[in-house]
Formats: structure tokens, C-alpha cells, sequence
């Protein structure tokens, strides 16, 4: 992953990256990477949108690693299991990644990289916590068309990363923030990203912030 500041006292979190082969709708773009297929997946969620900590935004399964968890990789599976349904003895865990500083909530979060041996239903399980739980096509997120940058102004600063455009059951969902620059990252480093226009700002609403030009 790209290299961020650290943060001190980060309270320890995990996320399971959970890649699958879809069961219904394919893609429609063809990646350039090879070991992307039509029907390659990734499991989101989104977050109900009143939730005090980063309300509405889409997110991978996971939360903070609990005394009783042994260690991250339980934690995400467990966290999985809570928010979506998923059977975790399904799930055939390939390895985690370096810790990822949130520096907004004070969290260090371990990505925990699954492979979905033998997929289960998922769903919401608590609508106070999730909007939605999907399964995006990773073509449609590596598709230059649906990738842009987003932006937040607030108090004359200026914050921009990647983002992602991805429809799912007719619903479309930003995949942007911290689960953006994961699967940017992730992406990069995969050797699946294609070229896409970083000039071209996605809307983005956010209370008390101007995303406008």
C-alpha cells in the first residue's frame, strides 16, 4: 500500500477484501490484466446513513479487533459474519497486507485479502448499521469510465483521491475515502489498473463541505 503517516495510539481495526466469482451479471468491460474476468467480485457494503462515522459511504466488512478476537484475520471474518451474513468457513483467507493508518477515526486497519472458496447469501443484517451489502464486478471498478477523483473543500483545504462508479442491481454506489484508496492501492499493485482521467471530478455531497469547482 502507498505509504501514509502513522498515528500514534491507532486503536487496531481489520477489513476482509473479500474476491469472488459472481453468480449472476458479468461485467461488461473487458480488463487488460489477464486474471481479471468478467466475473471476478469484490464484497461491499454501505453504510446506513445515520451512522455518526462516515455515514453513507461504502466500505469493506470489518471493524475493530476485539479482546476476544485472535488476532486480525479473526477479527474480519468475524466482522463479515456480523454485517453481512457471509459464512466465514467459506471464505479461504490468502493473507493480509500492512496495517493502513485512518488517521480520521484513529485507527490502524489490517486489510485481510479472502478468496470466496464457497460463497454463502449475504445481505444486511442490521439496517442501523448497512444500507446495502453487493458484490461489484472488479472489471466494472478497473473500467476507466466509471473512475474519476473526488474532492473535498472545506475551511479553503482541499483533499482529493480515487473513486469508483459501480452499479449493482440497478443501484449506484461511490466507492470512494479510505475503501477508494485501498482498492487503488490494491489495484496498483496488482498490475490491473488502467489508465483513467484523474482531472475528472465525481460528485460528492458532503454536509459542510463546497465539492463544487
Amino acid at each position: 500500500m502507498r505509504d501514509l503517516p502513522a498515528i500514534d495510539g491507532g486503536r487496531p481495526a481489520a477489513i476482509l477484501i473479500l474476491f469472488g466469482v459472481l453468480d449472476r451479471l458479468e461485467s461488461d468491460h473487458d480488463a487488460r490484466a489477464a486474471a481479471v474476468s468478467r466475473d471476478l467480485d469484490v464484497l461491499l457494503l454501505a453504510r446506513a446513513a445515520t451512522l455518526r462515522s462516515h455515514p453513507g459511504q461504502v466500505a469493506f466488512p470489518g471493524g475493530r479487533i476485539d479482546p476476544g478476537d485472535d488476532g486480525p484475520v479473526a477479527a474480519a471474518l468475524r466482522e463479515a459474519w456480523e454485517e453481512t451474513g457471509l459464512d466465514p468457513a467459506g471464505v479461504e483467507v490468502l493473507g493480509t497486507l500492512a496495517d493502513v493508518p485512518l488517521e480520521y477515526s484513529r485507527h490502524l486497519v489490517t486489510p485481510v485479502l479472502g478468496w470466496w472458496r464457497h460463497p454463502s447469501p449475504v445481505r444486511v443484517v442490521d439496517e442501523a448499521e448497512s444500507a446495502d451489502v453487493f458484490r461489484a464486478p472488479v472489471a466494472d471498478l478497473l473500467d476507466p469510465a466509471h473512475r474519476g477523483s473526488t474532492v473535498v473543500r472545506r475551511d479553503g483545504r482541499e483533499w482529493r483521491g480515487p473513486g469508483f462508479l459501480v452499479s449493482v442491481d440497478g443501484r449506484e454506489h461511490l466507492v470512494w475515502g479510505f475503501t477508494g484508496m485501498v482498492l487503488d492501492a490494491l489495484f496498483d499493485r496488482l498490475g490491473w489498473t488502467e489508465p483513467w482521467d484523474r482531472a475528472r471530478e465525481l460528485p460528492l455531497v458532503l454536509p459542510g463541505a463546497d465539492t463544487g469547482r
